[in-house]
């Protein structure tokens, strides 16, 4: 990711000679949210969920812009559907809510000018930075109940990760004109975030005596959920906290311009 980063950053800062066509893009799209992490950590999206969203671009330029996105995705992870033995007898799941507010630059590879016979489409890519919001709940008995007031791996009260974090963001796509006021976008995107408690598992197991006496019954039931005897044994691993949890969008986006196409300045004549 810190090598795509730099790539972005070299690109944009030699692309601001690009020709101006100054406007803004409103939009809407629709696709899908997968999750990686704990509960799902091979490279196949797993229980991928619906998601969708509101994206504005600012255009400097026929290269550069300037974008936000206001993003919704549930996402899901269950140890039922992994291949690894450890994986299923810890029979771990999880699923979320995410809101998602993402920022950045976004670089065009091609000249890209609305209104154009000849630009009309191009590959983009973008970066930037993410702030969400995500509530993991697990279900028991038929009734889901919100992970994180539980304390599942023995966190003391009132020291429960928070239901707020961020992450660097990285994605790409392809858009092209319909018309010149209306385009089509098609995106992908990732999340690399600063929080590993997006699935409620990161560290290993706490004294289940410890949270029922702390929590109560239903904490102790979702803190060990194991189908054999020994997997949760106090200080035994429960997730890998040596590495972050990430969560993907991938959609479509219809975007509407709003602007006009900046003419080249004609030289002054001169007296």
């Amino acid at each position: 990711m810190k090598g795509i980063g730099l790539i972005l950053f070299f690109a944009v800062s030699m692309s601001f000679s690009a020709s101006a066509q100054k406007g803004y893009e409103l939009g809407g799209w629709l696709g899908g949210a997968a999750y990686y992490g704990d509960l799902n950590p091979g490279l196949v999206p797993k229980k991928p969920g619906l998601a969708g969203g509101l994206t504005a671009r600012y255009n400097f330029n026929t290269r550069v812009s300037l974008r936000s996105s206001l993003n919704f995705g549930r996402i899901a992870g269950s140890d039922a559907s992994s291949d690894n033995n450890f994986e299923r007898n810890r029979n771990l799941s999880f699923r979320s809510n995410i809101f998602d507010l993402t920022s950045g630059l976004e670089f065009n590879f091609f000249e890209y000018e609305h209104g154009s016979n000849d630009a009309w489409f191009t590959p983009f890519l973008f970066g930037g930075f993410s702030i969400f919001s995500y509530n993991p709940k697990a279900e028991l008995n038929g009734t889901w109940h919100a992970l994180r007031p539980l304390g599942t791996e023995g966190q003391d009260l009132g020291s429960e990760y928070g239901r707020i974090s961020g992450g660097f963001t990285i994605g790409g796509g392809f858009k092209w004109d319909l018309n010149r006021d209306i385009s089509f976008n098609v995106e992908f995107s990732t999340r690399q975030l600063f929080t590993d408690y997006i699935d409620d598992v990161s560290t290993v197991y706490a004294d289940n005596g410890t949270i029922q006496s702390r929590r109560g019954d239903i904490a102790a039931a979702l803190a060990d959920r194991s189908l054999v005897e020994g997997i949760g044994i106090p200080g035994r691993q429960r997730g890998n906290s040596k590495e972050n949890d990430r969560y993907m969008f991938v959609g479509i986006a219809i975007m509407r311009y709003f602007g006009g196409i900046e003419c080249p300045k004609i030289s002054a004549i001169r007296d």
